[in-house]
């Protein structure tokens, strides 16, 4: 079963369960997600993870054997203006769905968590064991569901693994299905935007960090491979693999200013850029460790910088204005 499977890397992920054999059921209550971005075909539940008794009958009814949990909202600015909503959201309705989870005996789960756990940090790349001090209340949410899951595994309730994302982007090789937020935040699609002529220029938020070109260095990670680790996450446990938390990204870094001229490069577009103040809570570099991943899933990212573009503009240049609402 994966909650939030109508979104963004939901979406992504069930086109990989799917190419590797697993059957799946959907749980999602669109109000960040869209049904066209699911398989025609697909099992879809319109309802609420925190409905516990209607998660339990799913489970029992679709013999569920592992959740693949993305249900969440993720505005990181929006948590902080609204930090009871984000709670509410993200870890009471978590607790629903593992209670529905318990009464049916589901004992699997794949997290869907955030490097936003680690919060600011030193400028080198992040281990699984740097110290957790979230900057945001959507990450102090996510870090409490993993303190949650972990107190379950203690007791022998739960196998989980908690992938914690660096910066995802890009879309699927076959266009079909890819990025489409409302408002925009994600640095990629913002600057694809430009290219289509849907805004004028993107905005450089600070250019005097200590980095080669004063800009921000950030890790991205194509959807596909990021959704490729849950895929692999959920045979270790299968394999009776112990449960653990991973960073998910690529081990690289690129700057904005690295990032805006490959996507000037892919789309022939000239992508004025303009400065703008630095915004609070950034740091210059954020990278992912990914070293216990690699050697405990045998996951590696298969997608560079160039292809994480490709992808996204052949997704935005067919589909400019994303999925249509409902």
């Amino acid at each position: 079963m994966v909650t939030g499977g109508a979104g963004y890397i939901g979406s992504h992920t069930i086109r990989q369960l799917q190419r590797s054999g697993y059957s799946v059921v959907v749980v999602d209550n669109l109000s960040r997600g869209y049904r066209a971005a699911l398989p025609e075909g697909i099992t879809f539940y319109h309802t609420d993870i925190g409905d516990t008794q209607r998660i339990q009958e799913i489970c029992s009814q679709e013999q569920v054997d592992a959740v693949i949990h993305f249900a969440a909202l993720i505005e990181v600015g929006i948590s902080q203006k609204e930090p009871f909503s984000f709670y509410e959201n993200n870890v009471k309705q978590t607790l629903g769905l593992l209670a529905g989870m318990r009464r049916s005996g589901v004992r699997r789960m794949i997290f869907s968590s955030t490097a936003a756990v680690y919060g600011v940090t030193e400028p080198k790349a992040l281990r699984e064991e740097s110290p957790k001090a979230p900057a945001s209340v959507y990450g102090r949410s996510k870090y409490m569901i993993e303190q949650i899951l972990s107190d379950l595994s203690m007791v022998g309730e739960l196998d989980v693994i908690a992938l914690r994302y660096f910066n995802a982007a890009g879309a699927d090789v076959s266009g079909d299905i890819g990025e489409s937020h409302r408002p925009e935040t994600h640095l990629v699609p913002l600057i694809l935007q430009v290219a289509l002529g849907q805004r004028p220029s993107i905005s450089v938020f600070g250019n005097d960090y200590p980095t080669p070109d004063g800009t921000c260095i950030r890790d991205y990670i194509h959807v596909t491979d990021l959704a490729e680790a849950h895929v692999m996450a959920l045979r270790y446990l299968e394999q009776g693999g112990a449960s653990d938390a991973f960073n998910v990204g690529s081990g690289c870094g690129y700057s904005v200013q690295e990032v805006i001229a490959c996507c000037r490069e892919v789309t022939g577009h000239p992508i004025p850029t303009h400065h703008a103040p630095r915004r609070d809570g950034d740091v210059p570099v954020l990278l992912a460790d990914t070293q216990r991943i690699q050697q405990a899933l045998r996951w590696l990212p298969q997608y560079n910088l160039r292809q994480i573009v490709e992808t996204a503009w052949h997704w935005h240049s067919r589909h400019p204005h994303g999925f249509p609402l409902p």
